[in-house]
């Protein structure tokens, strides 16, 4: 049965006056996607953008409303997350949220807290995150309660950092609703106790929240109100400043260029390297901001530009040169993790398409190797073994067949 979004694409591909077949040489797919995408097939998200940039339209514009299909298997998920979601998000009465009430701690207390949950999700270590969170959020909120004046206030950002980290892990594990409520309530305290930088650094997430939502629009609009909000003056920037302005402008190029406006994304990448380019190394340091930034951080993301394009070649040619060199690493530091990590599945993705298929493997084991838990929430790391898979010739070696298991692929 024909959708919405089968119908957009096949009325775009008329008005191009273009056949299936002319549409699917244009995009470099082939004809078998497009009739799958205009009888109302599942395709990935990359082909949609293939499909919209072939046809000179915002990848947005072939979205459509329509009913949704039944969700299986987040059940588990629920269940996991049950003691968070209480946390979070308290049924609500006619007289006070119901609630259990946290022990109020000293801030310095939440404040380690926090900077030890976080670490945590660096490491890798999404169970142990879970586990700390409920209490963490009880726990600041009791203090916001039991505090007066300065004190409160403090408090209030001490709440606002948890929620932050609550927003960024809830948003890697896709847990999509829950996230959000926890970015707007982080946003909102940030706001409040003006603290501009932290609002923005939240605004940073809730951009990315939108880009896992594929609502590339919004998320652009956002990103860039608010990198024109807190511009820095270039001469007595903080690196801190620098680094929230930056990832913003981040956002902007990574909405923009899935959303297939090049044009906006090149100017965005522009913004970004004026902020890296004042940054004499990494940043990592969060809550100050989201996600690290600095000159290598904006390299991985020009690259990552040309995986979505397709330009396999392109990013094998920048993959381990200039700012993405061991020398270069040397002298900036490395990215965070995930950014990192993102990276190497673009690495993997560009040899499945040339062919090089052991050459994908060992950079999928050496991910697996130190972010296994990360991996597995990554759709880009199925797709890139499904294609594998799909790809292979011969028998499936051992690594293949535990890494399919890893990422829950089968058939």
């Amino acid at each position: 049965m024909a959708t919405g979004l089968a119908e957009n694409v096949r009325n775009h591909r008329r008005t191009a006056g273009w056949s299936q077949e002319q549409l699917a040489e244009a995009a470099e797919l082939s004809v078998g996607s497009v009739r799958k995408v205009e009888q109302g097939g599942d395709v990935r998200m990359e082909t949609l953008h293939a499909l919209a940039r072939a046809m000179g339209v915002p990848t947005s514009a072939l979205f459509a409303t329509e009913a949704t299909k039944p969700v299986v298997g987040d059940e588990a998920n629920r269940r996991y997350l049950v003691e968070l979601r209480k946390a979070l998000m308290p049924p609500v009465g006619l007289v006070a949220p119901l609630t259990d009430r946290g022990q109020a701690e000293e801030l310095s207390a939440l404040r380690r807290a926090t900077e030890d949950a976080h670490a945590l999700y660096w490491a890798d270590r999404y169970d142990s995150v879970a586990k700390r969170l409920p209490g963490l959020l009880r726990s600041a909120e009791a203090a916001v309660e039991a505090l007066e004046g300065e004190e409160q206030q403090h408090a209030m950002i001490a709440r606002c950092h948890a929620l932050l980290l609550t927003g960024k892990y809830l948003t890697q594990v896709r847990q999509y609703d829950m996230a959000y409520f926890a970015l707007v309530e982080a946003i909102r305290l940030a706001r409040e106790t003006g603290q501009t930088l932290t609002a923005a650094t939240g605004v940073v997430g809730m951009c990315w929240l939108l880009l896992r939502q594929d609502r590339f629009d919004e998320s652009e609009q956002l990103a860039a109100q608010t990198a024109a909000e807190i511009e820095p003056r270039m001469s007595e920037a903080t690196p801190a400043h620098l680094a929230v302005w930056g990832e913003l402008w981040l956002r902007v190029a990574a909405a923009t260029m899935r959303n297939n406006r090049s044009d906006v994304a090149r100017e965005a990448r522009r913004m970004a390297g004026t902020a890296a380019s004042g940054m004499n190394s990494e940043n990592a340091e969060f809550p100050t901001h989201w996600g690290g930034f600095g000159p290598v951080t904006a390299e991985l993301k020009a690259v990552e530009d040309l995986s979505l394009l397709g330009d396999a070649r392109g990013v094998l040619s920048r993959t381990g040169e200039g700012l993405l060199s061991s020398k270069a690493l040397r002298n900036f530091g490395k990215p965070t993790a995930p950014n990192w990590d993102r990276h190497r599945l673009d690495e993997a993705r560009a040899h499945v398409t040339l062919k090089q298929h052991q050459e994908a493997m060992d950079v999928l084991m050496s991910v697996r190797r130190t972010s296994g838990e990360w991996i597995k929430h990554q759709p880009m790391a199925r797709y890139v073994m499904a294609d594998l898979l799909k790809a292979r010739k011969r028998t499936l070696t051992q690594d293949m067949r535990d890494m399919a298991a890893h990422l829950d692929i089968t058939g």
